[in-house]
């Protein structure tokens, strides 16, 4: 959830602007005052050499390690899939091999239920409280109010808008006020042959029992369509979801903007479609603008489009959990990298222009002192509109649940009313919990 949050996937490599630079010690946040001497692993969502996700991460590591000689970081990647969420879960529940992972917040739930993280309010600092946005630290509020992780960034989803493919399909760009008829139509005329004979396609997004990037097109329908209602009850089985799930649908089915295999493409080949012009629109998390803007795409991030008045965006927020451990050193060591990975000096050390085009904040920071980068700026506009997944524990064993019904949606060879009748009580249940 948010991510619901969606990185640039495996072989989907960022230009780079050359190599990171030297580092030298620098103190402040960077050096740990633990006194820990050996290795930490650190998972990280989305994580491929090369990619989007990489270099900030490498570079920011680069230079804790500059600052603690004794401390050695293994970075280990994780696509954001659901197989991705498994290898982590498997890692995580042997208690080897996870010190501290980046994860999105509707996975939390589940491992602050499984006692597989460490709460951190202990070691959050006067100045850290003043500088966390309270209602984004709220978020890792699970258990006995304690706070469960680091909040790293919010990551809300936009429709991502390849301009090129607009001038050379001769397709005016829309207003960022549209309406769902003014994307179906700018999808139409996006679907067309260009000058290389090339078959472009007009809209798609990833699907995945991982993410929910697709959901806001049909959520928007009502803001009854949730999953779980205010009075506690499946949301995606009433008829407002159903007319929301049979409108989205009608992109692959009635208007044939979306390529054939939409619903199970790759994460990889969405992103390198709309990479090199054979897709005009795609809807992502905040992670592919760095890529996209070190590919020397011209793309413009839009608003989900509204529907009936309704303005919606669905997303996450980013964390840095530190698994549980009973080395107090290490833990120590540990919440000091947690620290650091989400404060405005990780962001001093991989700035924009380094071998990040964004720099190392990837998402809108979770802090009062990080400042948001071009093209992320563009992204805070819809963070008043967002819907964030749900905290429950089995959110994950839902999102697989849905997804096998949403597919089956998306295909045509189940009705969406049909489908949602037939998990509505096994949804309902997983949900409450």
């Amino acid at each position: 959830a948010a991510a619901p949050t969606t990185a640039p996937a495996a072989g989907a490599a960022t230009p780079t602007a050359g190599p990171a630079p030297a580092r030298t010690a620098k103190g402040g946040l960077r050096k740990s005052t633990s006194g820990y001497k050996g290795t930490l692993n650190l998972w990280v969502l989305g994580y491929t050499a090369g990619n989007a996700f990489a270099n900030p991460f490498d570079n920011a590591i680069v230079q804790f390690q500059a600052d603690n000689p004794d401390i050695k970081v293994e970075i280990i990647g994780y696509p954001p899939t659901d197989e991705g969420f498994t290898k982590l879960t498997t890692a995580f529940q042997s208690g080897q091999g996870v010190d501290l992972l980046r994860l999105p917040s509707d996975r939390l739930p589940g491992y602050v239920k499984d006692d597989l993280v460490e709460a951190i309010d202990t070691y959050l600092t006067d100045a850290d409280k003043a500088d966390i946005l309270p209602n984004v630290l709220d978020v890792t509020r699970i258990k006995d109010k304690k706070a469960s992780a680091w909040p790293l960034w919010v990551v809300p989803m936009g429709i991502y808008v390849n301009k090129t493919v607009f001038a050379e399909a001769k397709v005016e760009l829309p207003p960022k006020n549209w309406t769902w008829d003014q994307f179906v139509d700018a999808a139409k005329k996006t679907t067309f042959k260009n000058a290389k004979g090339e078959q472009v396609y007009g809209w798609s997004g990833f699907v995945d029992a991982g993410v929910v990037n697709t959901w806001a097109l049909w959520m928007n329908e009502d803001p009854s369509v949730r999953p779980l209602t205010a009075d506690g009850k499946f949301g995606f089985d009433n008829p407002k979801a159903i007319a929301g799930l049979e409108r989205f649908i009608s992109l692959a089915l009635t208007h044939k903007v979306t390529p054939p295999d939409f619903g199970s493409q790759k994460d990889a080949d969405i992103k390198g479609a709309f990479q090199n012009g054979q897709l005009a629109m795609t809807v992502d998390a905040t992670g592919p603008a760095a890529q996209f803007k070190g590919a020397k795409v011209d793309f413009e991030i839009y608003p989900h489009p509204t529907m009936n008045g309704n303005k919606l965006t669905v997303g996450a927020v980013g964390l840095i959990a530190v698994a549980k451990t009973k080395d107090e050193t290490k833990r120590k060591a540990a919440m000091d990298l947690g620290r650091y990975l989400t404060s405005s000096e990780v962001q001093e050390d991989v700035p924009a222009g380094s071998n990040v085009p964004t720099g190392f904040y990837l998402a809108p920071g979770a802090r009062k002192s990080v400042k948001i980068n071009d093209p992320l700026d563009k992204f805070l506009p819809v963070l008043p509109d967002m819907w964030s997944t749900p905290l429950v524990a089995d959110w994950a064993k839902f999102t697989r649940l849905f997804h096998v019904e949403y597919q089956g949606i998306i295909s045509g060879k189940v009705k969406a009313e049909e489908a949602m009748k037939r998990i509505s009580a096994e949804a309902t249940s997983l949900l409450k919990s």
